[in-house]
C-alpha cells in the first residue's frame, strides 16, 4: 500500500507539472499571441513638403503605431526582417533608413547617395536596392556594407523588387519578369504584361507570385516558372500599389487612402480593412497567427494531449516555432 501510495504521489506530481506545462503552452499556442503585423508607408501630398512616415497595423487593422518611422519623403518601397524594417526615402540624392518594428530609429541613413531608389528587398543578411537612375541592383549587407554596387546592371526600366529564399525576382515596367540567384546568376525570365499594364507592386508566396495592375486595376497569380494562373485574380481595384502576402491572406494598397485584404483565392475579406490612409505606397506584412487547433481550445484537453501524446505535440510545438 505504501509503495502504490507513493506511486499515486508520484504520478499527482507530475500530473501537476505536466498541467502547468499545457496552461503555459496553451496560453503561448491561443489565438492572436503571434499576430502579424502590417507596415505601410503614406505620403502626404497635401503639404509642399510631402511628409512621408511608416505606420503599423494588425491584421484584423487595428492602429499599433501610426508614426513608427516619421520625416520621409516619397518612401516607396520597404522591407522587413525579422525585428528590422527597411524603408527608402526617393530623392534625388536618396537612401534607405533603418527601424525597428518597435518604432526605434536603428540608422536613419543606413545607405546612402543613390539617384531615385526605387525599390528595396532583402534576404537573409542582404539588402538589394533597385536605383532608377542608373537601371541596376546594389547589394549591401544589412548593417550598411557595400557588398555590390553593380549587382545588376542595364536592367529595363521599372524596378519592383521581391525576395524570395535564395532568388530575387525583378519586375519591370515593360511587363517583363526575372529571375536571378542571390549570387547574382540570371535563372529565369517571362512576360506578365497585359493590357494598359503598370506593374507596381510584386509579392511572393510559395511558388506563387502576384503582381499589381496599377491602370488595370487587377491582381494577377502566375507560378515562380511563369505560368500564368489567373490574369484577373482580383479586378476593379482602383490604382493598386503595393501588395503583401501573408498566409493565405493579400493585402493591397487601393484607392490611394485604404488598404483592401483578400484571400490568396481572390475572395474579398475587408475592402477598408485600413482607411483614412494619407497616399499608401508600399506595403509589408510579417508574421502570422496561430491557429486554434481543436486539441488546443480547451486547456483540460492541451494538458491530456501532452500526457498521452507527447510526440505529436512536440512537433506541433516544433511547428508554431517555426512560424
Amino acid at each position: 500500500m505504501i509503495k502504490t501510495k507513493g506511486n499515486t504521489r508520484n504520478f499527482n506530481l507530475s500530473l501537476i507539472k505536466i498541467t502547468v506545462l499545457g496552461l503555459c503552452l496553451g496560453a503561448i499556442l491561443m489565438p492572436g499571441a503571434l499576430q502579424a503585423q502590417i507596415f505601410v508607408t503614406t505620403t502626404d501630398n497635401s503639404s509642399s513638403a510631402s511628409v512621408g512616415a511608416v505606420s503599423e497595423y494588425s491584421t484584423s487593422g487595428t492602429v499599433i503605431n501610426t508614426s513608427l518611422a516619421t520625416g520621409l519623403a516619397y518612401p516607396t518601397s520597404i522591407a522587413v526582417s525579422g525585428s528590422d524594417v527597411f524603408v527608402t526615402n526617393d530623392q534625388r540624392s536618396g537612401w534607405i533608413g533603418e527601424y525597428t518594428t518597435a518604432g526605434a530609429t536603428v540608422n536613419s541613413d543606413l545607405v546612402g547617395g543613390f539617384n531615385y531608389p526605387g525599390s528595396i528587398a532583402v534576404s537573409g543578411s542582404d539588402l538589394f536596392v533597385w536605383v532608377e537612375g542608373s537601371n541596376t541592383v546594389a547589394e549591401y549587407t544589412t548593417t550598411g556594407m557595400t557588398v555590390n554596387a553593380s549587382f545588376l546592371t542595364n536592367l529595363p526600366y521599372g524596378g519592383q523588387m521581391a525576395a524570395s529564399g535564395s532568388d530575387l525576382f525583378f519586375l519591370n515596367e515593360e511587363g517583363g519578369l526575372a529571375e536571378y540567384s542571390t549570387s547574382g546568376a540570371f535563372i529565369n525570365s517571362f512576360s506578365v504584361a497585359s493590357t494598359e499594364f503598370s506593374p507596381v507592386g510584386i509579392a511572393i508566396s510559395g511558388s506563387d507570385i502576384f503582381i499589381a495592375d496599377a491602370y488595370g486595376g487587377t491582381i494577377s497569380e502566375y507560378t515562380t516558372s511563369g505560368d500564368l494562373v489567373n490574369a484577373s485574380l482580383i479586378s476593379g481595384l482602383d490604382y493598386p500599389y503595393g501588395i503583401a502576402v501573408s498566409g493565405s491572406d493579400l493585402f493591397i494598397d487601393n484607392s490611394g487612402t485604404e488598404v483592401s485584404e483578400y484571400t490568396t483565392s481572390g475572395d474579398l475579406v475587408n475592402a477598408s480593412l485600413i482607411s483614412g490612409l494619407a497616399g499608401p505606397y508600399a506595403i509589408a506584412v510579417v508574421g502570422d497567427s496561430v491557429p486554434e487547433p481543436a486539441t488546443l481550445g480547451l486547456l483540460g484537453i492541451t494538458s491530456t494531449a501532452l500526457l498521452f501524446r507527447p510526440r505529436r505535440i512536440s512537433r506541433d510545438a516544433e511547428a508554431a516555432g517555426k512560424e
